[in-house]
C-alpha cells in the first residue's frame, strides 16, 4: 500500500504540463488543441522578449534518419524490415506509453505483438531496480564518482544492468549525467558522478558499457543544462525555468559527458523538464535534431521525461521519438499528446510517415542492437504493489487481477561490488598526527543519529523522502528500496565493545568524555523536487551548504568536550566546514551517499584494514559565496524563470582557480594512509596537430522509408480498431474509429485543406551530410583519435607524515597495501588566450592504481585525445587546436590543487616545478 500511496503523491505533485512556448500545437487533434494554438502564439512572443539577447534555440529541421554508423548498421537494417511490416497504428504505439499505472513498470511502451514486438518496460532508476524487491541499493553516482575507478564504474554499471535483466526491464532509467554539477545545491547532483565533464563522461561511458552489456539499454538523462529542481516543470500557470547558455559553453561542459555515453553506444536519452534558450528540451529542434542526432550522431532513440512533453505534432517534427508515460497534460483519462492523436496526425498529413518510421525503427534498432529479441525476460514485478497478486493495471476504472509480484531475487553477488564502491569512495580529507587508522583497542564515543539506520526502517520513507538516520541515497525516483542497512553502528558494534552511543543529533548535556576519540556524524540530503523534506523542494534551500539537523552545531560541541574529533560525513555533494580548523578535529572523512553497505565500507577504513582512496568529485569551498552569483538557485520570477549561464565554461575548480581563490579543499583531493610520489614520466606525441580535425567520412545510407499516407482502410486495419476489440478504459491505444481515421485520411489527401501550420525554418529534406563536428557516435570520430601519451612511475612510498606536532593517539604506522588516483590537467598555450579564453587548468584523464605495498610501483599511462587539445569554435561549429604548434603542458598530480609535474607537448620533458599552474597556495592537511 505504501508503494500506492507513493506513486499517487508524485502524480498529484508533478505540476502538470502547459502550453508549448516555442512551436505551434496540433491544431488538427481536438477542440481544446485547435482553441489553445492562438493562446499559444501570446505564449510564444511574450517568452521570447523574456530570454536575455543573445540566447536562442534556432530551428534545425528535419529530423536525421537513424541507421548512418557502421556499428548500428545491423540491427537498423533488421528493424527497418520488422517496421516495414507493421501497420501505422502499431508504429505510434510502440512510440507512446501506455499511461501512467497502467502496467507493471514506471513505463511501459505500446507493443506490436501480430509482427513480434513487445511491450518494453521502462524502470528507474540510476543506483537500482527502484520499486522492487530482492534487489541491490548501490552507492549513488556521487559515489562511484569519488572513486575515481574505471574498472568499478564498469563492474558496478554491470551488475545494476544484470539486476534490471533479471527484474524483465528492457530499459535502464541511467545513468545520469545531467545535473552535471553546476548548482551545489542543486537537487539532483548525488545522481551523477562529479562536477566536471571528463569525471563525468567516463563514468557515464563505463557505466554504458557494463548496462549494456548485459542485453539491457541504458538512458544517458537529462538532455540538457538541467540543473536546479524548483520550477523546472511547465503548468498551466508558469512555464518551466529557460537555461540560457552559450553555444561553446554547452558543447565544452554540458553535452561533454552525453557525447562519451553515445560514443559507447547508448541506446536511450532522456529530455530534461526546462526549456533551453526559451524553448522546451521535449521540442527543441537544435537541442535534438542538430547537436543530439546530427553532431554527435546519437542512433538509438530520444524520450521525453514523464509528464516533459508538452506538445504533440511539435515534438515529434522536433525529434522527440518515445512519449513517457504517454499521458498528456491532464493523464488517467486514457488521452495523450500521440498514441491515437500521433496517427491521426500521420494520416491527415501533420507528421510526415518517414518521420513515424524513423521513429518506430530508432526504438526497435535499439531492441535488435542490445539482442533483447533472443530471450529476453517478461517483467516479473510490479512497481506499484508489493503484493503477489494485484491489478493488472492500476490506473484503470475497472481491471482485471493476476500475479504482479514474483518477488525474483537479483541480487547474486552484488553486494560486494556495492561494498567495494562505498569503501573506495570514502575520502579522507584531513588526518592530523595519523589519529586514524584506530587502534583495536581505542575507545570511541558515537554521536549523530547518522550512525545509525533509520528507527522506523530504511525503507519507511517514499521514495527516501526523509532524512532520518543513515544517509545512503537522496530522494526521488533516483532511489531503490535497500534489501537490508548495514549502518555504521552495527559495524562498529561488531568491532569493538570499548564503544558509548549518543544516536541523536542533539549534544548530551551531561556527559563524560572519557574516551579517546568523538565519531560524530552529519548528513547533508537533497532530491527530486516533486518531494520535499525539511522544507526543502529538492535542492538545498534551507541549510544552504550547511549540514543538517544542526550537524555543524554537534561537531563544535564535541570539539569543546573532546580532544580528538572524527567528522563522517554522508552528503549529496559538498557541503560547508566552518568547524574543520577547530583544534580537536583532528579528521574529515567523507562516505558520500553509500548505499546499502554504510558500515562495514567505512569500518574497513577506519580500523586500516584499507586506506582510503577516494578523492572528491567536487571542490569545497570556505563559502558559498566564492562561487558566481549565477551558479545560484533560480527563485520564483512572473513569466518564465530565466536561468542564464553568465559563467560561462568557469564552475567549480575552473572558476575557482581563474580567479586565485583558495578553495577549502580542491577538486580531486584526497588522502591516504600511505604516500605516493611519481618518477620517469614522459610525454610522447602520438600524431601531428592540425588546427581542425580531418573532414568526417559521409554518412552511410540510411534506410529508405515510404511517403505516401498509408489507406486506414487497408487489412491489416492501418488505423482502424479490430473488430471485437477489448478496450480498458483510461489505458492508452494507438486505433482511431472508423469515421475519425476516414476523416483524418480525408484531409490529408484533399487538396484544398489548409497546410498544416509548420514552425519557421522547417524543412522535409534530409540532409545527407554531416554537420563539421560530426560523423559517428559523440561526433567526428577523428576527434577521438590519441595525440599524446603521458607515462609515468607510481610508488607507494610508506606511510603518510603526521601534518602537525601535537600528540597523536595513533599507536602504530600504517604498512598495508594503498591505492593511487593520478589526475591530469591540461593547460591551454599562453598564446590562445587572446582568442579562445581557457580556464587555467582542466582534467583531460585519470587512473587508480591497484593496491601497492610500500616500496612498490606501478606504471601508469594516459592518452589524450584530440578533442582534449581542443576548444569549441563558434564561428566554425567546429573543435579546433588554437595554436597546433604551442607548448601544450599536461599537469600530474593528486588534485586540481596539488599539481607538481608538467609535462611538454614540444619538448616531451616531463619535470617538477616548484611553483604549480595556479596560485592557490593549498596546505594539504
Amino acid at each position: 500500500m505504501l508503494r500506492q500511496v507513493t506513486h499517487l503523491s508524485l502524480f498529484f505533485s508533478f505540476v502538470l504540463p502547459s502550453l508549448s512556448e516555442d512551436l505551434p500545437q496540433d491544431a488538427r487533434f481536438s477542440a481544446f488543441q485547435s482553441a489553445s494554438e492562438e493562446a499559444n502564439a501570446t505564449v510564444d512572443a511574450v517568452l521570447a522578449l523574456a530570454v536575455p539577447e543573445g540566447y536562442v534555440a534556432a530551428p534545425w529541421y528535419p529530423t536525421p534518419h537513424g541507421g548512418w554508423t557502421p556499428d548500428w548498421a545491423e540491427s537498423y537494417a533488421k528493424a527497418a524490415d520488422l517496421v516495414a511490416n507493421m501497420t501505422l497504428a502499431e508504429k505510434t504505439n510502440i512510440t507512446t506509453g501506455t499511461g501512467y499505472f497502467m502496467d507493471r513498470c514506471t513505463g511501459n511502451t505500446g507493443s506490436a505483438h501480430r509482427v513480434g514486438f513487445p511491450q518494453l518496460c521502462l524502470q528507474d532508476g540510476p543506483l537500482g531496480v527502484r520499486n522492487t524487491e530482492n534487489n541491490t541499493a548501490f552507492p549513488a553516482g556521487i559515489t562511484i564518482g569519488a572513486t575515481w575507478n574505471k574498472e568499478l564504474m564498469y563492474q558496478r554499471g554491470a551488475a545494476i544492468g544484470q539486476e534490471f535483466r533479471g527484474k524483465g526491464a528492457n530499459i535502464h532509467l541511467g545513468p545520469s549525467v545531467g545535473a552535471l554539477g553546476r548548482k551545489p545545491r542543486g537537487g539532483r547532483n548525488w545522481e551523477g558522478f562529479g562536477s566536471d565533464p571528463v569525471l563525468q563522461g567516463i563514468a557515464a561511458r563505463e557505466s554504458v558499457r557494463g548496462i549494456q552489456d548485459q542485453g539491457v539499454i541504458a538512458t544517458i538523462k537529462h538532455w540538457l543544462v538541467n540543473e536546479q529542481e524548483m520550477f523546472r516543470m511547465y503548468n498551466p500557470f508558469q512555464p518551466g525555468y529557460s537555461s540560457n547558455v552559450d553555444d561553446r559553453t554547452l558543447h565544452e561542459l554540458y553535452m561533454w559527458p552525453f557525447a562519451e555515453a553515445i560514443r559507447a553506444g547508448v541506446g536511450a536519452v532522456m529530455s530534461a523538464y526546462n526549456a533551453v534558450n526559451g524553448s522546451a528540451s521535449t521540442q527543441n529542434s537544435y537541442l535534438i535534431n542538430n547537436l543530439l542526432k546530427d553532431e554527435l550522431g546519437f542512433q538509438g532513440f530520444m524520450m521525453s521525461d514523464w509528464f516533459a512533453q508538452n506538445s504533440g505534432v511539435a515534438t515529434a517534427l522536433s525529434g522527440l521519438d518515445m512519449s513517457m508515460p504517454g499521458d498528456p497534460t491532464v493523464p488517467l483519462f486514457g488521452d495523450a499528446w500521440w498514441a491515437f492523436h500521433l496517427t491521426e496526425a500521420v494520416l491527415n498529413g501533420s507528421v510526415p510517415v518517414d518521420r513515424i518510421n524513423d521513429m518506430a525503427t530508432r526504438i526497435v534498432a535499439a531492441w535488435y542492437q542490445m539482442g533483447q529479441d533472443q530471450d529476453y525476460p517478461e517483467p516479473n514485478f510490479s512497481s506499484w504493489t508489493d503484493d503477489a497478486v494485484g491489478l493488472l493495471h492500476p490506473g484503470a476504472l475497472i481491471s482485471p487481477q493476476g500475479v504482479v509480484n514474483e518477488f525474483v531475487d537479483v541480487q547474486g553477488d552484488h553486494a560486494a561490488i556495492a561494498r567495494a564502491v562505498a569503501t573506495e569512495a570514502i575520502t579522507l580529507l584531513k588526518n592530523d598526527n595519523q589519529t586514524l587508522p584506530l587502534s583495536s583497542s581505542a575507545t570511541l564515543a558515537v554521536f549523530g543519529s547518522a550512525a545509525a539506520q533509520n528507527p522506523d526502517g530504511p525503507n519507511s520513507c517514499a521514495d527516501k523522502g526523509c532524512n532520518k538516520g543513515t544517509l545512503g541515497m537522496g530522494w526521488g525516483s533516483g532511489s531503490a528500496d535497500y534489501p537490508y542497512l548495514d549502518d555504521p553502528i552495527s559495524a562498529l558494534r561488531r568491532r569493538t565493545s570499548n564503544l558509548t552511543e549518543y544516536l541523536t543529533d542533539t549534544f548530551p548535556s551531561t556527559i563524560d568524555a572519557g574516551e579517546d576519540y568523538a565519531l560524530v556524524f552529519i548528513t547533508a540530503d537533497s532530491g527530486e523536487n516533486y518531494i520535499t523534506v525539511d522544507g526543502n523542494p529538492g535542492d538545498r534551500t534551507v541549510a544552504g551548504l550547511y549540514a543538517w539537523h544542526n550537524g555543524d552545531e554537534l561537531v563544535e560541541k564535541a570539539a569543546e568536550q573532546y580532544d580528538t574529533v572524527i567528522v563522517i560525513v554522508q552528503t549529496v555533494g559538498p557541503i560547508l566546514m566552518d568547524w574543520s580548523d577547530l583544534p580537536s578535529v583532528k579528521a574529515i572523512l567523507f562516505q558520500h551517499l553509500p548505499g546499502q553497505e554504510a558500515g562495514e565500507s567505512l569500518t574497513s577504513i577506519l580500523y586500516g584494514e584499507e586506506s582510503p582512496s577516494g578523492h572528491l568529485p567536487y571542490s569545497i569551498t570556505h563559502q558559498e559565496s566564492d562561487l558566481p552569483e549565477s551558479v545560484d538557485l533560480v527563485y520564483f520570477e512572473l513569466g518564465q524563470p530565466q536561468d542564464t549561464y553568465a559563467e560561462r565554461h568557469y564552475i567549480d575548480y575552473r572558476y575557482l582557480n581563474a580567479h586565485n581563490i583558495t578553495p577549502h579543499y580542491p577538486f580531486g583531493h584526497g588522502l591516504s594512509y600511505a604516500n605516493f610520489s611519481l618518477s620517469t614520466a614522459t610525454l610522447t606525441s602520438l600524431s601531428p596537430l592540425t588546427s581542425l580535425p580531418p573532414p568526417p567520412s559521409p554518412k552511410l545510407p540510411t534506410p529508405t522509408y515510404p511517403t505516401t499516407i498509408p489507406n486506414p482502410s487497408t487489412s491489416p486495419t492501418e488505423a482502424i480498431y479490430p473488430p471485437n476489440f477489448s478496450r480498458i478504459w483510461r489505458y492508452i491505444y494507438s486505433y482511431l474509429s472508423e469515421s475519425d481515421a476516414l476523416r483524418a485520411y480525408d484531409i490529408g489527401q484533399s487538396p484544398t485543406t489548409t497546410p498544416y501550420p509548420y514552425p519557421a525554418g522547417y524543412s522535409a529534406t534530409q540532409r545527407n551530410h554531416s554537420v563539421p563536428a560530426g560523423g559517428g557516435p559523440g561526433g567526428n570520430p577523428a576527434l577521438f583519435e590519441p595525440i599524446f601519451a603521458v607515462n609515468v612511475t607510481v610508488t607507494n612510498t610508506g606511510a603518510a607524515a603526521s601534518t602537525n606536532n601535537s600528540t597523536s593517539n595513533s599507536t602504530s604506522t600504517y604498512t598495508g597495501h594503498a591505492k593511487a588516483v593520478l589526475q591530469a590537467y591540461i593547460q591551454f598555450p599562453a598564446s590562445t588566450q587572446s582568442s579562445f579564453d581557457t580556464p587555467p587548468v582542466q582534467l583531460r584523464g585519470f587512473a587508480k592504481t591497484r593496491a601497492l605495498a610500500p616500496g612498490e610501483s606501478q606504471e601508469v599511462e594516459l592518452t589524450l585525445t584530440r578533442k582534449d587539445v581542443s576548444v569549441w569554435d563558434v564561428a566554425r561549429q567546429n573543435w579546433v587546436v588554437p595554436d597546433p604548434a604551442g607548448e601544450y603542458l599536461v599537469w600530474l598530480g593528486w588534485s586540481s590543487g596539488q599539481l607538481g609535474v608538467a609535462c611538454s607537448s614540444v619538448t616531451g620533458v616531463c619535470a617538477e616545478r616548484e611553483r604549480g599552474p595556479v596560485g592557490l597556495g593549498l596546505s594539504l592537511r
